[in-house]
């Protein structure tokens, strides 16, 4: 007999509320929840892959240990001890910096991963610490920390009540929202546009976003930060500028009007590809509008000048007066307030406390840029990472110059990876642990609900049980924890120790009552949440519009904004270098990315309904371009970078402007040795073979994913 589950939907930012049917423990059939007040039904292609993902045959059901090319199976307690006991080897022998973690994208998506991260990472003492973040939104959470004084002290578009959106380098009707976390985003801004208000993308190609705006602008891969400044010097120089109430209690105006006073549009224009009159007029329009927000998202961040990019974004909207302003740039305020709970651990967030072996790029926030992590294994010498655990994660096809950390891994004295896949980085590892997946899990978020344009709140229960050999993530990261310490004598250890077996007897439903009781609308306000209350409402509760906090919610030690942190002010140079030096090849390419809803990432290629079908996995290229290059869609080009080449199927389009070629993310899954299937019988091509590892925005380490120079051929 079937019967119907409510969960949320953890594989985007949108965080939809679905209904599973579910029979025998087999999900088979997914809705969207139509009475979820934030999400209301919407569903995209994705959510019904769901049980794909608990069903798929090719998980990881065991511990695995490998033994040559093959793996076998091994009881937990065996590969607990020998996860723990090479570990520990090779520390000693090399040192803690030898020790290294990799964390993907998934880590974010699980609330019970999320919560016990923080006690693994202590006990594997691992100071080469790497993760998603770097090829991602680094530059945000480098703006954030300097700007307000929390890493995560995030802005977010106001969609369901401006009348002016400004959208650079993303695309929410492919992506569903990214650092924007709204149900049904599609609708949401179709709703700007009939009421009257306007919709401006700049992208390098004309994105589904942009099919849908009012107005599209191509921009130049890597001009953002170039537009920005002109934008900024447009409103200074003819007195468009309308603070409002932030002047009172933001620092650096004089500062920041110096600075753009250099970027006239005429000197921008050809580095970002907009014309000077060109953007003038949209500055003006902009300036004129009365609830006006920008936006700008990955395109922004994975580009040479990202980190200034994305202190530029927070700053046009101070200048324009949309930060913390109803249908502008606000904050919002989560019942379980992630802001507060890792200030009161000391994690606000920190930047260059160190920086890494071999290339010297900046930390942040304990981190080093991911762009670096093959090089730290492959490069002898002190420090050299020589044992590397993974969670979730597969940089091989998610990092820039993924081939050559394929190359690197096999060098490892050790590799672990929690994963519930062998994919095309599991597979090189020692160990493979599996856990369960989303919907064989509790769920509230903790990530999103920061990045959500109104305050929300929704627990689900498990809608599924995991398979037998299957622990649940909290329960493998928490006993890996405790016996890393437990296999210590120091009194640190034993303490540690002992604060894990409480977490582990609390377990993550007592914490996240803890949470939501001590939470902005807990037991001190009338709404008192708790989890008994939230499970009493399994459709989730809506909590209100977002609504003005600052300078209240600021984490600066003055409570003011920092309009102009020095780390920009001494980078604004790097700019003003390259428009000096700039020498443009005719007829060069670059290569950028493009996002696909039918896609995440590098994860979900292994659900026959999500890649069946049309090739995705196309190079766009231009008429002109393929005229040049006498190729026609349908041909096999060899895509080339300084770093390798990928062979790839053309697609003409004039979508992407000249001079610009278009590869999605997260394909090439054509390594024999994973044990993906339906992926490998649907491989595409791994873009990250093409980019290059050593173009990164040097400012916060970010990889320069967007802009890479290439080449094309005939493929023989």
């Amino acid at each position: 007999m079937s019967r119907s589950r409510f969960h949320t939907c953890n594989l985007c930012e949108a965080v939809c509320g679905v209904e599973l049917e579910v029979e025998a423990n087999a999900v088979t059939r997914v809705r969207g929840d139509g009475l979820d007040p934030f999400s209301r039904g919407h569903i995209c292609p994705k959510a019904a892959a769901l049980g794909d993902l608990a069903s798929d045959p090719d998980r990881v059901r065991e511990p695995l240990r490998r033994v040559g090319d093959r793996f076998e199976p091994v009881p937990w307690d065996h590969a607990v001890a020998e996860f723990v006991e090479r570990v520990e080897a090779v520390r000693k022998q090399y040192g803690p910096a030898s020790v290294a973690l990799y964390v993907g994208n998934p880590t974010v998506h699980s609330h019970t991963a999320t919560l016990m991260f923080p006690f693994f990472a202590r006990a594997l003492k691992a100071r080469s610490k790497f993760s998603a973040t770097s090829v991602d939104q680094l530059p945000h959470m480098l703006a954030s920390l300097e700007m307000f004084g929390h890493q995560l002290m995030f802005s977010v578009p106001d969609v369901d009540r401006c009348d002016h959106l400004w959208i650079l380098g993303a695309n929410p009707y492919a992506s569903n929202g990214s650092f924007l976390t709204a149900g049904n985003v599609r609708a949401r801004l179709e709703a700007i546009r009939a009421r009257g208000g306007r919709i401006t993308v700049f992208d390098p190609r004309r994105t589904e976003t942009a099919e849908h705006a009012d107005e599209h602008v191509f921009m130049r891969p890597g001009g953002d930060a170039f537009f920005l400044l002109a934008v900024l010097h447009t409103l200074f120089d003819e007195g468009l500028t309308n603070p409002g109430r932030l002047r009172s209690f933001t620092d650096g105006w004089d500062a920041l009007r110096s600075i753009v006073s250099w970027f006239s549009p005429e000197r921008v224009a050809a580095r970002c590809g907009v014309a000077p009159d060109k953007i003038r007029a949209l500055a003006r329009a902009l300036a004129s509008a009365p609830r006006a927000v920008v936006y700008g998202r990955l395109g922004v961040c994975t580009q040479e000048f990202g980190g200034v990019a994305a202190w530029l974004l927070n700053a046009l909207n101070v200048a324009i007066g949309a930060l913390d302003r109803e249908g502008g740039a606000m904050f919002a305020e989560p019942a379980i307030d992630l802001l507060r709970v890792s200030a009161a651990i000391g994690q606000r967030g920190h930047y260059d406390k160190f920086r890494s072996r071999v290339r010297g790029l900046p930390e942040f926030g304990g981190e080093l840029p991911s762009a670096t992590l093959a090089e730290e294994i492959d490069t002898p010498g002190d420090g050299q990472i020589r044992a590397l655990v993974t969670f979730a994660g597969n940089p091989v096809l998610s990092t820039p110059n993924g081939a050559r950390l394929a190359r690197a891994l096999p060098n490892l004295e050790f590799m672990a990876s929690i994963d519930i896949y062998r994919n095309e980085t599991t597979r090189h590892a020692h160990l493979i642990l599996p856990t369960s997946v989303g919907i064989e899990r509790a769920h509230t978020d903790l990530a999103f609900y920061l990045l959500s344009v109104r305050n929300a709140i929704r627990y689900a229960n498990p809608a599924v049980d995991p398979p037998s050999g299957v622990k649940s993530d909290f329960d493998v990261l928490s006993l890996l924890a405790l016996s890393l310490h437990e296999s210590r004598s120091s009194a640190k250890d034993r303490a540690s120790a002992l604060a894990l077996r409480a977490a582990r007897a609390l377990g993550p439903r007592a914490i996240v009552d803890a949470l939501l009781r001590a939470g902005p609308y807990g037991a001190l306000r009338p709404e008192n949440l708790s989890l008994a209350k939230l499970e009493a409402h399994p459709h989730g509760l809506d909590l209100g519009p977002l609504r003005s906090v600052l300078p209240a919610r600021l984490w600066t030690a003055n409570k003011r904004v920092r309009l102009v942190p020095d780390v920009y002010a001494r980078d604004v140079q790097r700019l003003k270098n390259a428009l000096q030096n700039e020498r443009e090849s005719p007829g060069s390419l670059v290569l950028i990315g493009r996002r696909q809803l039918r896609s995440n990432n590098s994860w979900m290629h292994n659900s026959l309904r999500l890649v069946k079908g049309r090739d995705p996995c196309t190079l766009l290229v231009h008429p002109e371009d393929a005229a040049r290059h006498a190729v026609a869609t349908g041909d096999r080009v060899t895509l080339r970078s300084r770093s390798g080449s990928v062979t790839v199927p053309v697609e003409v389009s004039d979508e992407v402007a000249p001079g610009v070629v278009s590869l999605p993310h997260g394909w090439g899954h054509d390594d024999p040795q994973s044990q993906l299937r339906v992926a490998r019988a649907h491989p595409g091509a791994s873009i990250n073979a093409v980019t290059d590892d050593h173009l990164v925005d040097p400012l916060s380490g970010t990889a320069a994913l967007s802009g890479v120079p290439v080449t094309i051929e005939p493929a023989p």
